[in-house]
């Protein structure tokens, strides 16, 4: 198989990866209001669906991370797949044929997070792995991209599903593991590393080492990559919520009108990873100048409820997300020595998932205080962030020679 060729596989199929674990908390966003009546919960218990996938694999995330290090990053994807899709498999039928059904659905997503753990973060390290310079950016653009695509045709794929019965959403979940398991095995090959993986003593002073050195922008660029995800996942949840209540829009309508704000962060990603390069300054600018879009767009809101001018002002957060995320996985990616790599990036998929684990819950209880306290709370939280990157990172005036080939050699911390 000619080399550009194989490339453009193995991009396809790091792609899969993050593809398939969006796939596990957006798939189910459209359907949450109808499994709320069906299993008679709360609307609490209905968010938890969402909360319990994303804090067993941020628990998990870290652990995997250390384990790719040490073996490697196939051999933790796909059992993590194969755990995803038997996790799947298990929600499913308990909503088919268990009585308790809502505790086995809980312990289902519970697997599906163990799962999701080994996924979209150790293809981020694995990303690193195999590309270097402007053409790791460019790979981070596209799997952010993927990330993002998966969220704009889930709500549409889940609303589908539904139509069939509403619980066809978890039985889908394997179906999608099984393709992506069969593109990892085929058409990723890790280099062969024969020097022997690092005792834990080692590897952990390596890591507070890195710590120690760049701990203050990791804290920002994690902390950004958090805000992200609660907001973009907030949001959704309260658009889900107020389309079914107030405008009776449901099934594939709703998950098309869902599907609007991830469109242009998708396609923001795409370009900005495309562009960014290894510009240290320009992702800075970025960071900061999608940050403050966040933060205008969400002071807007406020003003408007009808649904057209309402998505309008959304958009602008979108964009906003979008040129945030690809610039702050490739300071990630890049930040540490590709021994260390899986970790540093395993907990930052671990604070992304936190993000997404209290968005729901937070914004249930926002929305039963004040909808403008809602959209201001958000403004604030995505203005001080931006602040935070402003202060904490900075990039270095020299450029460093050519054969360095990790970013932080390009980085100051104050």
């Amino acid at each position: 198989m000619p080399k550009k060729k194989r490339n453009g596989m193995t991009i396809l199929a790091i792609g899969s990866i993050p593809l398939i674990l969006v796939l596990g908390n957006s798939m189910l966003i459209p359907i949450l209001p109808k499994m709320k009546t069906e299993l008679d919960v709360s609307q609490f218990q209905i968010s938890l669906i969402i909360s319990v996938f994303s804090i067993a694999a941020a628990i998990s995330i870290p652990v995997l991370g250390y384990l790719s290090d040490r073996f490697s990053r196939k051999a933790i994807i796909v059992p993590s797949l194969i755990l995803y899709g038997a996790g799947g498999i298990l929600a499913g039928a308990a909503a088919a044929w268990f009585t308790n059904s809502y505790t086995w659905i809980l312990a289902g997503r519970i697997m599906q997070g163990i799962g999701g753990a080994g996924t979209a973060p150790i293809a981020m390290a694995l990303t690193g792995d195999l590309f270097k310079g402007g053409e790791q950016s460019r790979v981070l653009g596209l799997v952010e991209a993927s990330n993002g695509f998966g969220k704009v045709i889930s709500p549409i794929i889940g609303s589908l599903v539904a139509l069939l019965f509403w619980y066809a959403a978890f039985f889908a979940f394997p179906v999608f593991c099984f393709i992506s398991i069969l593109l990892t095995i085929f058409f990723i090959k890790e280099k062969k590393v024969n020097k022997e993986p690092q005792p834990v003593g080692k590897y952990v002073k390596g890591l507070i080492s890195v710590f120690k050195t760049e701990g203050r922008w990791l804290f920002a660029a994690y902390l950004t990559g958090a805000t992200c995800l609660f907001t973009l996942f907030g949001i959704l949840f309260y658009i889900s919520d107020i389309l079914e209540k107030d405008y009776q829009i449901d099934g594939i309508g709703k998950g098309s009108i869902l599907a609007i704000p991830l469109l242009f962060m998708t396609i923001t990603s795409y370009i900005t990873g495309s562009k960014i390069g290894k510009n240290m300054k320009l992702m800075k600018r970025l960071i900061i100048f999608g940050l403050l879009l966040m933060t205008t767009s969400f002071s807007l809101l406020i003003l408007f409820k009808n649904l057209v001018p309402f998505f309008a002002v959304l958009a602008i957060s979108s964009i906003g997300t979008g040129l945030v995320l690809p610039c702050i996985n490739s300071f990630i990616t890049g930040s540490v020595p590709s021994e260390r790599r899986g970790f540093v990036t395993s907990l930052y998929g671990s604070v992304r998932f936190l993000g997404v684990a209290i968005g729901p819950p937070i914004f249930s209880a926002l929305m039963e205080w004040s909808r403008t306290g809602m959209f201001l709370t958000n403004a604030g939280l995505t203005l001080f962030v931006g602040l935070l990157c402003l202060m904490l990172i900075q990039v270095s005036k020299k450029e460093p020679s050519e054969e360095r080939d990790t970013l932080f050699e390009k980085m100051q911390f104050t």
